[in-house]
Parts: structure tokens; C-alpha cells; sequence
């Protein structure tokens, strides 16, 4: 995938795309980076001490992850090669190491910028190590998706990963005002149609340029307002793939939103997903999931709130039944919040593998056999029933086991209440142990 400035120059002959007419020269004319190519930014650090090193560059599409590894190849005088993974297999690697080795041999090294890396299986990636490590060529990897997930441990210890960050308003209207300048006319566009066209490009810088250059094509008397604008174009749908990285952030967002009884944000990353295409079962089923994690027994009508939305909407559909999850969306960041039970729930596994193969103590096992009576089994067993109070306070752990204290609840909502038997039962199986 090419970036801001990544499309291929056309013959001086033929129509010259913007976004290759913009392409910047150096560094310093990137647009948005500043933390990663500012004076004091890790690149500009790199290149004045004369120790660059490979790179991961991780960031959304438009942003000048191939313009960047153009220009610091041009400011370390390495042969820039651009592959991409997409259509680049073993053979074809072998061929560029090899044409490597051989501009090494002459003393010329070179920078091989590898878009969409993640792309690469781990052999293929396995196969960058020793050309890496014995210099013949410094990799410059792009990539839109997370690197801890997407990449090799190998790889990765051997790059620095470096964010490059989608371009906001302001970024977005300093390119526009140099494509203005490039084309030598303005924008046919009132101010708020230009703001509309900033957003439309939704942070990426190449395809601001190319909804520029469909305005600047249009033969318009005046200006255009912001519906004349929205009749032409086309809102640009939203970046968001259900299986990639946007997917796990936006799902993160959707569910500590919920956590932080924030309703508002909640109805915001929950639109967002459903916008990017997300289905609605899965959104249904984590929800569920919040309730059960992170509401509890606080609130135990959460739980039920959360399925009859669900079944709400397997019965509605969409985009009716998308209102039922959202009300159920509602009632949970709302909702009192304890994850006691899960703390307890995961201290109770730690405990089970802790203790392996631990018997549970005879009193309580049944006896159908002679045999087992024998042995014990159910020899001491208080029924609680006929205990004073209902309550035997008897050992339910293996013999040996310290009595973990693990569940825990909460003095809110509902669990306030479960607290004080929780405090009440104790008290009794102290009396009874005494």
C-alpha cells in the first residue's frame, strides 16, 4: 500500500497525479510527524548521530510511512527498493537480497522499504534476520497493524517500531492550502464545505489529495456550500477492519467506556463499530459479557437486561433491534459496577492448580457402598438444615488447605447486600469453629 506522497511517478509526458506533485523533498516538509521527524523526534536523532538503524513504521493508510523511508534513504545516500508483501513471494525476495549483496559488494548499501510487512508469513519474515544482521540491506517495514501481534519476535528486536500518527484538521488544511498553491487556484469551496472536505479524507493526507483534485476537475460558477458539496461526494467510509487492530481498539474503547459509567462515550464507540460494519451479534455478546464482568451481582438484573436485548434483537433485526442493544448498553454503564465475582472467580482457578489433585474432605463425599463407609466417606457430615441458624460452618476445602478468602464484594449496589450475609456467615463460622 503506497502512502501520503507513495504513488508512482507518471512520465513527464502524461497527467501527473497531485499526491506525486506534492511529494516532499525532505524531511522537514512532511506534514504531521513531528514527534517522529521533529527536532528532537527518535529519526532526527538517528540521522544526526549517523546510527540509523531498520524500522518499523506502524500507522494508518495516508500518512507518509513510504515518503519518510524515500527521504531518509535519500539523506543516507542508500539505494531505495520498494517491495510490498502483498505481491512480493520468495522468489521475488531472493532476487532483492541478491541485488543487495551486490550494490554492497560496490560499496553501496541499500534501503529496503517493505509495505504492508505484516502481510509476510513468519518464514518469510524469519528470511529478512541475516540480510539484517550482516548489513546488506536496512529494513524499513510499514504496517497498519499492531506490530506486537502482527510481526516476529526476531524482527522486532532487531527495528525500532516508531507510530506514525493519522493527520488531524490542521494537518489536513496545511496540504490543502499547498495543493491550492501547486494548482494555483483555490478551492471552489465556502468554509464550511471545506471543512467538510477535510473530514471526508478522515485523516488520511493521499486521499484528501485525490478528493481535491475531483473538486478542483469540476466546472463550478462561485462557490459550493456544504450540501451542493455533499451531492457530489461521497463521504469516505470510515477505516475499520472487523478482524484488524481498529477492531480491538474500538471494542476496548466500547467496554472501559461502559466501566467508566460513561453512557455517552458508550453510544459513541458502539455507533462507530456499527458504522465500520461490525455485526451486531458480536457487539450483543460482548455486551453480555460487561454485564457478567464488570457489573455483576452489584446489579444481577444487568445480566437479564443484556439478553433480552439480544433477544430483542435477533427477533427485530437491523436497524431496529440495534436500538434494544443500545438501551442495554445504556443500563450497564448506569448500573452500579463490581467485578468481585470475577476477581474471586480467577483467584479460585489460581487456587485449583495451586492444590492439583486434592481430594475433598470425606465428610462431605457420599457413601452408596459398604465399602466406602467404610473408609470414612460421609463419617461426621453436619446437615445444615438441622444446624442452628441453617448453618453447619463446616470445612468444604481438602484437608490441609488454607481457607482462601476470595470473593470479596463490593459495598454497592446489590452486593452491599450479599456483603453483609457474606459478614454474617462468617461471624457464624467463627462461633461454631470456637
Amino acid at each position: 500500500m503506497a502512502d501520503l506522497f507513495g504513488t508512482e511517478t507518471s512520465p513527464d509526458t502524461g497527467h501527473r497525479p497531485l499526491a506525486d506533485r506534492l511529494r516532499p523533498q525532505k524531511l522537514s516538509d512532511v506534514i504531521g510527524q513531528a514527534k517522529v521527524i521533529g527536532p528532537e523526534g527518535p529519526l532526527t536523532v538517528m540521522l544526526e548521530a549517523g546510527a540509523l538503524g531498520s524500522l518499523i513504521f506502524w500507522g494508518p493508510p495516508g500518512v507518509g510511512k513510504t515518503t519518510i523511508a524515500r527521504l531518509l534513504a535519500n539523506e543516507t545516500d542508500l539505494h531505495f527498493v520498494q517491495i510490498s508483501a502483498i505481491f512480493t513471494g520468495v522468489p521475488d525476495l531472493k532476487k532483492v537480497f541478491e541485488a543487495a549483496k551486490f550494490r554492497r559488494q560496490n560499496g553501496q548499501g541499500t534501503l529496503l522499504f517493505v509495505d504492508e510487512i505484516h502481510r509476510f508469513n513468519k518464514a518469510q519474515q524469519d528470511g529478512f534476520l541475516p540480510h539484517m544482521e550482516d548489513g546488506t540491506i536496512l529494513l524499513v517495514g510499514a504496517t497498519t497493524e499492531n506490530p506486537s501481534f502482527e510481526l516476529n519476535a526476531a524482527v522486532l528486536s532487531r527495528a525500532q517500531v516508531l507510530v506514525l500518527e493519522r493527520l488531524d484538521l490542521k494537518d489536513l488544511e496545511l496540504l490543502a492550502q499547498r495543493a491550492e498553491q501547486e494548482l494555483n487556484r483555490p478551492l471552489p469551496l465556502d468554509g464550511l464545505a471545506r471543512e467538510n472536505l477535510l473530514e471526508m479524507a478522515d485523516g488520511d493526507g493521499r486521499a484528501l489529495l485525490n478528493l481535491i483534485e475531483q473538486v478542483m476537475a469540476w466546472t463550478v460558477t462561485g462557490t459550493l456550500d456544504q450540501n451542493a458539496l455533499a451531492t457530489r461526494l461521497m463521504r469516505r467510509a470510515a477505516q475499520y477492519d472487523k478482524s484488524g487492530d481498529a477492531h480491538y481498539n474500538l471494542i476496548s474503547a466500547l467496554h472501559k467506556s461502559v466501566r467508566g459509567s460513561d453512557p455517552d462515550a458508550a453510544l459513541y464507540w458502539f455507533a462507530r463499530m456499527l458504522e465500520g460494519g461490525e455485526d451486531p451479534r458480536f457487539l450483543a455478546r460482548r455486551i453480555t459479557r460487561m454485564a457478567v464482568e464488570d457489573i455483576g451481582l452489584a446489579d444481577p438484573q444487568a445480566q437479564s437486561v443484556c439478553l433480552q436485548g439480544w433477544e430483542t434483537y435477533e427477533r427485530l433485526g437491523s436497524p431496529e433491534g440495534e436500538l434494544a442493544l443500545a438501551q442495554a448498553l445504556v443500563y450497564l454503564a448506569l448500573a452500579p459496577k463490581s467485578n468481585a465475582t470475577y476477581v474471586a472467580y480467577k483467584g479460585a482457578r489460581r487456587a485449583a492448580k495451586q492444590t492439583g489433585s486434592e481430594p475433598p474432605p470425606k465428610h462431605i463425599l457420599n457413601a452408596p457402598t459398604s465399602l466406602m463407609k467404610d473408609q470414612g466417606y460421609g463419617t461426621g457430615y453436619a446437615y445444615d438444615h438441622d444446624a442452628e441458624d441453617g448453618f453447619s460452618g463446616q470445612n468444604y476445602f481438602p484437608d490441609g488447605m488454607d481457607r482462601p478468602d476470595l470473593y470479596q464484594p463490593v459495598e454497592r449496589g446489590f452486593e452491599r447486600d450479599l456483603k453483609k450475609r457474606l459478614d454474617y456467615f462468617a461471624r457464624l463460622r467463627a462461633k461454631r469453629e470456637t
